[in-house]
């Protein structure tokens, strides 16, 4: 597949991006993306037979603990620094605004 470079394309993108491009850019631009293009069209001349497809560069997919319960820092001992709270938790003021 050719992607044509052109002022067209140029437009559609700074439209994309949201991006205001002086004339300097965009022939820079086009020129950039050229080059990027020709060098990705370049990785399909690799030789790529007997390559396994993967999603990522490493085989150790899920490298987290099994999650399970632990014992946590006792209840009483946190509330006794709050500065204001009651008998479960700590009190503290909205910080969300719903409308009141």
């Amino acid at each position: 597949m050719k992607i044509e470079i052109d002022d067209k394309l140029i437009t559609y993108l700074e439209d994309l991006s949201g991006l205001a491009l002086i004339d300097d850019e965009k022939t820079r631009l086009k020129g950039d993306l050229k080059d990027v293009l020709g060098h990705m069209a370049s990785l399909s001349e690799l030789n790529t037979e007997g390559v396994p497809e993967r999603s990522h560069p490493f085989d150790n997919v899920n490298a987290f603990r099994e999650d399970s319960a632990e014992p946590s820092f006792d209840r009483e001992l946190i509330l006794k620094n709050a500065p204001n709270r009651n008998d479960e938790m700590i009190i503290a003021p909205k910080t969300l605004y719903d409308g009141e």
